[in-house]
């Protein structure tokens, strides 16, 4: 089968930076769909995988957490899925990605894909949803019927994960939605989604918040340097308020915790991979996450996050993809559609 592979760490105006291979179809284990990929959508992780890459590999490592498609094939347990349903999934960091013509993933991590979006729209969902899903009800603890018009601060809202978080923030939480941009365009991209005001993270968080007429808030989901904003985010949290980031901290980086006792405040992280990776027992949550998204998308109160699209799956347009990524300026999703 057709694929996309890494060998090194190089950079994306190298052409041996991503390489088109041809790999064996893999051979489901019992809880495995085998999928003919449609469409793949990259994120950041793809982009930190690649540049973390030690020497070269002897074998190609196949990127992508981001993929919609049609099961070819079950595994002998799998009761969730038949051969022909049209799934959407992100898949989980310590298997192959899905850049490549057939993928295999986990059941519970996987869910029938949106009836009203195409392959393309879909496959810009899933990652970006579980993690903005996990990290608002999981690890915050937003109520999902908010009654008190609780407010969250998304920092970062225009990316991937922001342009979907701050949608089920305001849509299907209820809350009072405040983001963060540094650009006119990535501003107008925020409201769009639903934000009820934007802020500059170009600036100093506490001054923008004042200007809006805020002093301080409950929620702060960091989706940008958690190391740049840390300081601010204490500073503005309200008392026993919770601060969840999912970008790491650098290695070395100390962190005054008495910050966060004197106000009773909470710090916990979103990996989306948690999940997937440890086989915690509650695994098949992202499977129902999944599915509530696509209804909450069929019925309209949610809407897809793709910007940009690319009408093939091969090294060109992965490099393509990783090099927009890069930038630091991408806003919404960018996916590649399978032409093999």
């Amino acid at each position: 089968m057709h694929a996309v592979g890494v060998y090194q760490a190089l950079p994306t105006d190298d052409p041996r930076c991503v390489i088109d291979v041809e790999l064996p179809v893999p051979v489901p284990n019992p809880r495995d769909i085998l999928v003919h990929v449609e469409a793949v959508s990259v994120n950041p992780i793809d982009v930190k995988t690649r540049a973390a890459i030690q020497g070269t590999l002897q074998e190609p490592r196949v990127l992508g957490w981001d993929a919609s498609g049609t099961v070819a094939q079950i595994g002998s347990e799998v009761t969730y899925f038949k051969e022909g349903d049209e799934l959407y999934y992100a898949g989980s960091i310590n298997r192959p990605g899905c850049c490549s013509e057939y993928h295999l993933v986990d059941e519970r991590i996987a869910a029938l894909k949106p009836k009203s979006l195409s392959f393309e729209k879909a496959a810009a969902m899933p990652l970006t949803s579980l993690t903005a899903w996990e990290g608002l009800f999981d690890r915050l603890g937003v109520s999902h019927r908010n009654e008190s018009d609780d407010t969250v601060l998304i920092i970062g809202g225009a990316g991937g994960v922001g342009s979907i978080a701050i949608q089920i923030a305001k849509k299907a939480a209820g809350m009072r939605v405040i983001a963060t941009a540094s650009r006119p365009e990535s501003s107008a991209w925020c409201l769009e989604m639903g934000a009820d005001a934007v802020i500059s993270h170009a600036k100093p968080l506490e001054d923008e918040l004042s200007r809006i007429g805020v002093k301080d808030v409950p929620y702060i989901f960091c989706l940008n340097s958690t190391a740049a904003y840390l300081e601010a985010m204490i500073s503005i949290l309200r008392p026993q308020g919770r601060i969840c980031p999912i970008v790491a901290m650098p290695e070395g980086h100390l962190v005054d915790l008495n910050a966060f006792r004197a106000k009773s405040a909470g710090l916990i992280w979103e990996l989306m991979f948690t999940r997937s990776v440890w086989n915690t027992v509650d695994m098949v949550r992202q499977h129902e996450i999944l599915h509530a998204v696509a209804e909450l998308i069929d019925n309209r109160t949610l809407t897809h996050t793709m910007r940009t699209s690319f009408d093939t799956l091969d090294a060109r347009t992965v490099r393509n993809a990783h090099t927009i990524i890069e930038s630091g300026s991408t806003i919404g999703k960018v996916v590649l559609r399978r032409a093999y």
